[in-house]
């Protein structure tokens, strides 16, 4: 078992290619997060409310599609492997569908309202079907409980690569159409369109034969068990729903601070525009750094102190956010490093918990679901966030905040306002982070656990 393509050491280029999968993603994924919330009330002119629930309404469209398209990708038949064929033939939809949502087509509010609504339905689903089959590739390149970890730094090394990119190319575009907020989003939106999508191909290319050569087995485990009894055997295994919990808190963290970030940054610190993106390159910047510093001490303390040790950090720097007031900007960036290490076990640890589960569920029935688990973590995460970026919405309606007027000069908030996004920026994913630091607590996977699970799996198939 030692020599099979599924337990031997990955080549670097292998990871490389692996990681660069996530690359696209990441930078589609991360201008969303950074941007749409703000341009929908910014520049669109869409009422916070309003907007929130358009983010609600598409995040929680696409967390129904996840486990649906997870089954059907461990059911494909294809000469390319179960996953290859969603993220091939998705990939250019994809693309498409994410530039759509950066372009006002109108100005009448009811009409902005459904085809936000319609194109964020559709573009949420294309990027499920590309994302779900390149995450379930983790269990079918390897088994080993150290190279899971060291693949998952490739990947979110090109993941957190990809956000900074974005940043970056999106802070270029406001300087060179800075007088044009509307021009600077369709600009944004074709350019990180097109080179979302090429890495995707690269990702199928570099991968495809370390996955193919094992895919006999793959077929030999796959399952016809209808959706609900999978759903019915993935919340009956333990450790599973301690890494969705995980996930859900750590990355609620993330996408809650990331989306009042550019509130934060222009409203309450009262600093250009063209900062923001500075601030959440600071963040990016140290968490990149941080994934390999992590993804080494994980191999001789384990996930769970690492995961502990980046949090812990993670909550001090949200704290200093909260109390952090307008002029003391070298203090704000100071922080932004500090988040960025906590940030980072964010990206590692629960993705790397994940096929360690999976390895759980094939011991226990003798079936490989990589698809059902990945779908049902990024279903609760997507169903948590929605309802997060809805409440976030809904708050800064109610204390008052003022949509932009396209076209006029931005108006000065009120003091309720600037409360509602401290207090979004900082407190809220705070009580997150305890709570995923608690789950982690008590998860019981350690490497000895998975040493184990691969021993028994191992006497089973010589039997």
């Amino acid at each position: 078992m030692n020599n099979s393509p599924a337990t031997e050491k990955l080549s670097f280029w292998t990871k490389i290619a692996y990681g660069a999968g996530d690359l696209g993603l990441a930078i589609c994924a991360n201008i969303q997060v950074f941007f749409l919330l703000y341009f929908l009330t910014n520049v669109a002119g869409l009422p916070a409310a309003i907007a929130g629930s358009i983010l609600m309404i598409g995040k929680i469209s696409d967390a129904i599609n996840d486990p649906i398209i997870g089954v059907m990708s461990d059911r494909t038949i294809h000469p390319w492997g179960r996953r290859y064929p969603w993220m091939v033939f998705g990939a250019i939809p994809f693309g498409i569908l994410f530039f759509l949502q950066w372009i006002v087509p109108h100005t009448n509010q009811s009409f902005l309202f459904w085809y936000y609504v319609v194109i964020a339905i559709l573009s949420n689903l294309a990027y499920s079907v590309v994302s779900l089959p390149y995450s379930a590739l983790i269990p079918e390149l390897t088994k080993d409980y150290n190279e899971r970890t060291s693949l998952n730094s490739f990947r979110f090394a090109f993941s957190i690569g990809g956000s900074i990119l974005s940043l970056v190319i999106a802070q270029l575009i406001f300087a060179v159409f800075k007088d044009a907020p509307t021009q600077q989003y369709i600009v944004l939106g074709i350019v990180c369109a097109i080179i979302s999508v090429l890495p995707i191909y690269w990702c199928f290319l570099g991968t495809r034969d370390r996955t193919l050569s094992n895919l006999q087995q793959q077929e030999d485990h796959n399952t016809n068990l209808p959706i609900i009894a999978q759903l019915r055997v993935a919340f009956s295994n333990g450790p599973f729903l301690f890494v969705i919990g995980i996930y859900l808190c750590s990355w609620l963290g993330v996408q809650l601070t990331a989306s009042i970030l550019p509130y934060f940054v222009i409203n309450w610190m009262q600093l250009p525009e063209a900062t923001f993106p500075q601030v959440a390159i600071a963040v990016q910047g140290t968490a990149l750094i941080m994934l390999f510093v992590w993804s080494f001490v994980s191999k001789r303390v384990g996930k769970k102190v690492v995961y502990f040790l980046g949090v812990c950090l993670w909550i001090l720097a949200q704290g200093g956010l909260f109390l952090v007031q307008p002029g003391q900007v070298s203090l704000m960036y100071y922080l932004a490093v500090i988040a960025g290490f906590g940030v980072s076990t964010a990206y590692l640890v629960p993705w790397s918990m994940i096929p360690d589960v999976i390895d759980l569920d094939e011991l226990n029935t003798g079936q490989r679901r990589e698809g059902i688990f990945y779908s049902l973590m990024v279903f609760l995460q997507k169903v948590g966030l929605a309802i997060g970026l809805f409440l976030v919405g809904i708050a800064l309606d109610i204390a008052g905040f003022i949509e932009n007027i396209p076209g006029e000069t931005p108006p000065t908030q009120p003091e309720s306002a600037l409360l509602a996004i401290r207090v979004a920026i900082a407190p809220l994913p705070t009580m997150f982070l305890i709570v995923g630091l608690l789950l982690a607590y008590l998860y019981p996977i350690t490497r000895e656990v998975h040493d184990e699970i691969l021993l028994k799996l191992k006497e089973r198939k010589q039997d």
